[in-house]
Formats: C-alpha cells, structure tokens, sequence
C-alpha cells in the first residue's frame, strides 16, 4: 500500500483545514496518509513515504513578493534528498498565489522538474478541480 505524508505549516487554521481535506481525499483511495504540522515532524516520519504533500500559507504582499514563512523555509532546509518521492506542493491565500510556488520550491533540495504537482486554495477546500489533479497525480505516477 502507498504511504503519503502531508507536511504544513499554518497560522490562522486555513492550510491545517486544508492538510487535513487532502489527507481524508487521498484515503478515499485506499493509500495510508496522515497530516502533520511541521512543529511535529521528525526525520523518521519520511520511512517508507512514497508520496510528499508539503504546503503553507502565502506570505507577503503582490504577486512578486509572495513567500513561504520563516519558519517555514527553515524546516525545509532540514528535510533529506527528496528525490526518491512523488512531491506536491500546496499553499493557502487570500487574493495571488503569484510567486509562492517558486520561492517553495527554491528552498527544498530537488531539482525543479521534482515537483509533480501544484495546489492552492483561497480557504481550506479541496476543491473538486484539485480532487481531480490529486488523484490523476496519484494515479499516473
């Protein structure tokens, strides 16, 4: 059975409604998933995960000056070579996502060709246009 692990960073509650509504989705399709704050994670956590799901809420103002948060950044720095998983990104916002996806993606140590899919939501619904690109995700890799 595949393994995935969701990995975020939240401050007023929005991405950790939305960890929680891409974990429950991606149990529907009989692969063992659980949420986790990134407070909480522990070099461990990442045995036998085929599937990383890494998200955050959009700092910043404009689309150009958007990025992941301190604290944030800082966990991603720690994590090992990503290199053997399936990756999806996932972030949180109130008006553009804009550059959010590149700056994530600068931090982490992957090539950018690593990044199997792209997520974000204005509030903590999955939507059913993100079901369907999980799961076509999930599916073809």
């Amino acid at each position: 059975m595949a393994k995935a692990l969701i990995l975020y960073h939240s401050k007023t509650g929005t991405t950790k409604k939305l960890s929680y509504s891409i974990r429950d989705f991606i149990k529907t399709m009989d692969i063992e998933s659980r949420a986790i704050p990134i407070e909480n994670y522990v070099a461990g956590d990442l045995n036998g995960i085929d599937i990383i799901i890494l998200g955050c809420w959009t700092s910043g103002l404009f689309i150009v000056m958007q990025h992941p948060e301190k604290e944030w950044i800082d966990f991603a720095n720690t994590l090992p070579d990503l290199s053997s998983k399936k990756i999806v990104l996932f972030t949180t916002y109130k008006l553009l996502t804009g550059s959010m996806f590149v700056s994530m993606k600068k931090h982490l140590k992957i090539q950018s060709g690593q990044i199997g899919l792209t997520l974000k939501s204005r509030n903590s619904a999955l939507s059913e246009s993100n079901q369907l690109k999980l799961k076509e995700f999930i599916i073809s890799n």
